[in-house]
């Protein structure tokens, strides 16, 4: 049974943030803690990383599981948190993720979120984030590195795999989604393993370059971006 979540530690300062790290990442689990899916989650955050207001606009969509059709969705924004700081956008974005997830009309059993979940110094990305304060299976399905390099061969072949690591050790996995196109790189959010986790990935492509639930999730994001800025004026 699902625990209750948790609400989203909202620190103050980023020497406040840094502090907390240590404890949730030490409550993430590494291993399959999943029962059926149902229903996939997609999450995204979307700013503007030089805004005075700080404002974070957030988006949660929920697909079938069997087909990926979208079956619901909801989006927020918060003002006032704490600037962009590379390391930290866990405390940025989750706390408007998880007012997002608190609408949302279909809970996912499992999320895939646009951000690294354990590919991260700290084993805490906004994967890893949201995970545990939600408790919540979630996967990391990040654009981009934060830290380590890939190893090995790694050819322009749509499937190919080669580990992500970082002082020694396999913190997540490159993906090649499409040919010609950038990797995704892959991690552990919560709950979830790295092989369960790339399975999701995979099966949920649909010849793009990223999986359904975070495509769709970006776009639902940049949506209430736009709204919540023309409403603004």
């Amino acid at each position: 049974m699902r625990r209750p979540a948790t609400t989203p530690p909202e620190p103050a300062t980023a020497a406040e943030a840094r502090a907390l790290q240590p404890d949730l990442a030490a409550r993430v689990v590494t291993v399959d803690a999943i029962g059926p899916v149902r229903v996939l989650g997609g999450a995204d955050a979307s700013s503007l990383r030089f805004d005075a207001t700080r404002t974070v606009h957030a988006a949660m969509v929920a697909l079938d599981a069997a087909t990926l059709a979208p079956i619901g969705s909801a989006g927020a924004s918060r003002s006032g948190g704490l600037p962009y700081i590379p390391g930290l956008l866990g405390f940025r974005e989750v706390p408007v993720l998880a007012r997002a997830f608190a609408q949302l009309p279909v809970k996912p059993d499992l999320i895939l979120v646009d951000g690294h979940g354990m590919a991260h110094p700290k084993g805490l990305g906004v994967a890893s984030h949201l995970g545990v304060v939600l408790d919540v299976p979630t996967i990391g399905v990040a654009k981009s590195v934060l830290c380590g390099a890939v190893e090995g061969d790694f050819p322009d072949t749509p499937g190919t795999r080669a580990p992500l690591v970082w002082k020694g050790a396999v913190i997540g996995m490159a993906l090649r989604t499409r040919r010609g196109a950038n990797p995704l790189y892959v991690s552990v959010g919560h709950r979830v393993s790295l092989g369960t986790a790339l399975a999701w990935v995979e099966r949920t492509l649909r010849g793009r370059r990223l999986p359904e639930p975070t495509r769709l999730a970006h776009e639902a994001a940049a949506r209430v971006r736009l709204a919540a800025m023309a409403a603004a004026g």
